[in-house]
């Protein structure tokens, strides 16, 4: 299609400013005036109009892919409450008695650990979260361990040198981890310091799980913390449809497991 001779409508340039951030990391007002064929007032204003919108960053001079804020801990857990029981349910089908595993702090993982609690015996579970701790606390056959660490009170998990370094000497059977944002790219968090623990725990665990519900298909948070390639499983409650996020799935040969009352996998 020649943009600059069939003129486009104001949503049609904005979804066609979104569809480019998918596959860029960052666009300049400059270059998309130029490619659509309007002024560079006229890209100005959609980029302003589509940041108040939540869909992307205003940056200087352009954009890039909007990041997302998560609501505090404690407010997570009262939305999709469903959705994480579900997905933590078909992810105790993956854990084995006796098994050494490695649970970073999420409001998913949180509900992992309370399944685990109920269902499985003879656990050592190594955990960055006081919150997973103590629900695993309930069952007397499951030995917890809690990273030390800088104390991060909204989300109620431990972080920084200490605690990466802590991990460093931990081998683990299953790393399970949450996620604020899944895209072609990778698993994303909001916090940089959180991810980077993220980071440390998966490279020492022989299988990495990632437990996210389907809110965060196509969100991007500010540090990447994992590419597929360093997946083994994602759990999700709906399927992948952004056509972008199967790609890099299928690219990493992540195996994705659909979690509903009988789940499945693909």
């Amino acid at each position: 299609m020649d943009l600059k001779r069939n003129k486009l409508t104001k949503p049609e340039r904005q979804k066609l400013i979104t569809d480019k951030l998918k596959e860029q990391p960052a666009l300049r007002v400059s270059e998309l005036s130029q490619d659509i064929g309007v002024s560079t007032e006229t890209i100005r204003r959609d980029l302003d109009e589509l940041e108040a919108q939540g869909l992307i960053s205003r940056t200087y001079g352009g954009a890039a892919p909007a990041l997302n804020k998560e609501p505090s801990f404690k407010q997570r857990e009262l939305i999709n409450a469903k959705q994480y029981e579900i997905i933590a349910k078909a992810c105790c089908h993956y854990v084995q008695n006796g098994e050494v595993l490695i649970l970073g702090s999420s409001v998913t993982t949180l509900q992992v650990a309370i399944r685990l609690a109920a269902e499985k015996k003879d656990l050592c579970v190594f955990t960055d979260s006081y919150a997973i701790a103590s629900a695993l606390s309930s069952n007397n056959t499951i030995k917890v361990h809690l990273a030390p660490g800088s104390f991060n009170d909204d989300e109620s998990c431990v972080y920084g040198p200490e605690t990466i370094n802590y991990f460093a000497n931990i081998y683990a059977n299953k790393a399970i981890l949450g996620a604020t944002g899944l895209n072609q790219n990778g698993v994303s968090n909001v916090d940089l310091e959180i991810g980077e623990t993220y980071k440390a725990m998966a490279r020492c665990a022989s299988e990495t799980i990632i437990v996210a519900d389907s809110s965060k298909i196509s969100r991007n948070a500010i540090s990447l913390y994992l590419p597929w390639t360093n997946v083994d499983r994602l759990i999700i409650d709906k399927p992948p449809f952004d056509e972008s996020l199967v790609v890099g799935l299928k690219h990493g040969n992540v195996e994705v497991t659909i979690a509903s009352e009988s789940s499945w996998s693909f």
